[in-house]
């Protein structure tokens, strides 16, 4: 997968490259690279005054905490280890679930889910928080400036453009980024000087400090985690640039960011008030003719980072329909290019929450007590499943064991500090969280019930039959070539119910049976077919071995498939009728797709039941089997078949004489 394209740029992803670094800087570091944003003012409302913290030890302290936390939590956990943990070159959660489902923990899909759904939480509080914070910098001019409005309007428009692809305007996301970072560092290096004793920071003592003798170190703790929050998302945009590009601009980005909090808290030793009176430290620490611009470029930035929160829901809603956590949907690449996706139920689904989100709360340092929480989540299951990916290596055995009692004590510790803040705000990402949660774990166990009632059967049992039946005239022709949706998952099986539609429901008499199947890869751009020919010249099977960000086109793709067969004299290429065979034309096609749509309750358990009427409602979530499937409606036959393995224990119905009955 070392071809790679973002915003109308190659570049090979696996090597260290000016285009590499660029684009990083344009699309990974959006989310962390505008958290100055919001949290050193998050940190100065979580001040409690008093003699036992003074105001500019306490800013030292809290600034030691951002250094530290920032070095153990997105350099040494994500930038050097998680970056090792790539599945064919992709990041992300589910991409480590990948790596780690074969080991015999079935319970780590658990983990995977609860990890995955609160980073689609925090996808949907990211956009609301960085575009609002950035347009409150206007009230500095006018205090009546409707912020609300306008953060509807901006996040508006971003999700609208989402469907033609960002390919003509990603190219200036690295030029941008590379700006804001600039103005990030220097608009704080000119601070610092002002209070050269901020740099006392840097020792960790004054982090112990802060944390043992401040009342309210777990407050400050939960405003200090804001500054990580993006290193998630990181580890997820790792397939769209190379774990050497990114380490390389995490560099420049740790060095600007540390330079403007350092700035920022030099400021408020002096300017502690004006936080009060609504001055967001950030723009505080520019020269008066350098605010408004700055809060241009700040929105630009928050526009950036909502972009690539975004793209990431896409790729983690993809990643999650490969390993069966989210029901199949329409997936676009408007722009033509391989790594960009557009998901339109996911997009205006997360749209419809952002606005909520922004009318819910009016404010972002309201929004900061909801931001946080849900993202602590997904890095504590990151932990778990990473130390399972550290134990598969014998080298790394007991380093897993020092780095899980570690990190699972950081991000406890972090858990606890946001959780506090759960009734101000954090219910609702947690709400969120939990309802995705939800519905990914009925899929995926509904899925496994429903398995339980299919029948597969043995194919070639049925050959001859379908042999007969293609040579019997009196039954009418159904179609040329026809075609079947399968997910049996043996080469040598089918559904019961494919049989039966073909045999009993109506006679399909045709030429050639297709059975289709979908065989999801973990490496996410593997985009190849197979051809197995179960009776010569009339049954073939078709896998087509497809990657989680390869569209599901099997229209088009069957449509190639049939062009080589043709090529290869395997089938005809022009109809079997005399009258259209003569003009040339190509042979008829038409798909059959069935759905199962009786269980008998009683043969179902309470939980059963529960799950698989969640899973009902997450089908109708998903795409219809024609958008899914990416098959053209104009030839497609949707049938129902019941569940033909069922074994339903009841009473025999006594037959009776009626005459006796009316007399």
């Amino acid at each position: 997968m070392a071809e790679i394209t973002e915003g109308g740029h190659h570049f090979d992803t696996k090597k260290l490259t000016a285009m590499g670094v660029l684009v990083s800087l344009g699309i990974v570091f959006g989310d962390i690279g505008t958290s100055p944003l919001y949290v050193m003012k998050a940190i100065v409302n979580a001040f409690k005054g008093g003699s036992a913290m003074p105001f500019d030890e306490y800013i030292e302290g809290a600034l030691s905490c951002i250094i530290y936390t920032l070095t153990f939590q997105t350099t040494i956990k994500y930038v050097i280890i998680a970056l090792k943990a790539d599945n064919k070159g992709e990041g992300g959660i589910l991409s480590l679930y990948s790596l780690v489902k074969r080991l015999k923990k079935k319970w780590l899909y658990v983990i995977a889910i609860i990890g995955a759904s609160t980073l689609v939480a925090d996808s949907v509080i990211t956009p609301s928080l960085t575009v609002m914070s950035a347009v409150e910098g206007l009230k500095i001019f006018s205090p009546n400036t409707p912020v609300v409005a306008i953060t509807l309007v901006i996040l508006a428009i971003v999700f609208f453009v989402q469907q033609f692809g960002t390919a003509s305007i990603g190219k200036f996301f690295g030029p941008v980024m590379v700006t804001w970072f600039l103005v990030l560092g220097i608009s704080g290096s000119v601070h610092i000087f002002d209070h050269i004793d901020i740099l006392k920071a840097f020792n960790p003592y004054y982090a112990y400090n802060l944390i043992t003798h401040s009342p309210s170190a777990i407050i400050i703790m939960g405003a200090v985690f804001l500054c990580t929050t993006g290193a998630e998302a990181l580890y997820s945009d790792l397939g769209h640039c190379g774990k050497q590009n990114i380490r390389v601009s995490w560099g420049f980005v740790k060095v600007m960011l540390i330079l403007n909090y350092l700035g920022q808290g030099a400021w408020l030793l002096d300017n502690y008030h004006k936080v009060a009176e609504g001055v967001n430290p950030i723009f505080g620490i520019l020269p008066e003719w350098a605010v408004l611009p700055g809060v241009i470029l700040a929105t630009a930035a928050a526009i950036i980072a909502s972009q690539s929160v975004i793209t990431g829901a896409f790729t983690m809603f993809s990643e999650a329909m490969s390993v069966t956590f989210w029901p199949n949907q329409q997936i676009d690449y408007p722009s033509g290019i391989k790594g960009q996706m557009y998901i339109p139920r996911v997009n205006w689904g997360l749209m419809a929450l952002c606005f909520m989100v922004v009318i819910y709360f009016q404010k972002s340092e309201a929004m900061e007590a909801a931001y946080g929480l849900t993202i602590t989540v997904t890095m504590l299951m990151t932990t778990i499943l990473l130390f399972f990916w550290l134990r598969r290596t014998k080298a790394y055995k007991y380093f897993a064991v020092g780095f899980i009692i570690v990190y699972l004590s950081i991000e406890l510790g972090f858990f606890y500090a946001n959780v506090i803040k759960f009734f101000d705000g954090g219910w609702l990402t947690m709400v969120l969280g939990g309802f995705i949660a939800v519905c990914m774990y009925a899929w995926y166990n509904g899925r496994l019930i429903k398995a339980k009632f299919i029948k597969f059967i043995k194919l070639d049992k049925y050959v001859p039959v379908i042999k007969e039946l293609k040579l019997d005239e009196t039954i009418p022709k159904y179609a040329t070539n026809l075609a079947f949706l399968s997910r049996a998952k043996r080469e040598d099986e089918i559904e019961a119910k494919i049989i039966y539609s073909i045999l009993r429901k109506q006679p399909k008499r045709a030429d050639h049976y297709f059975i289709l199947n979908i065989v999801n890869q973990e490496d996410p751009y593997t985009f190849k077919y197979n051809v197995d020919e179960i009776m010569p010249g009339t049954i073939y099977r078709v896998n087509f071995l497809l990657g989680f960000k390869i569209d599901r086109r099997i229209n088009d793709y069957f449509d190639q498939v049939l062009s080589d067969l043709m090529e290869e004299d395997v089938i005809p290429s022009r109809s079997p009728h005399p009258s259209l065979r003569a003009h040339n034309v190509p042979p008829d096609l038409k798909y059959v797709i069935i759905d199962n749509t009786y269980i008998n309750d009683t043969l179902l358990t309470v939980k059963e039941k529960l799950t698989l009427n969640i899973y009902n409602f997450v089908k109708y979530i998903g795409s219809d089997d024609f958008k899914a499937w990416g098959v053209s409606p104009h030839n497609v036959v949707v049938e129902s078949a019941p569940l033909l393995d069922q074994k339903i224990v009841t009473k025999k119905i006594q037959q009776v004489d009626f005459k006796h009955y009316r007399s």
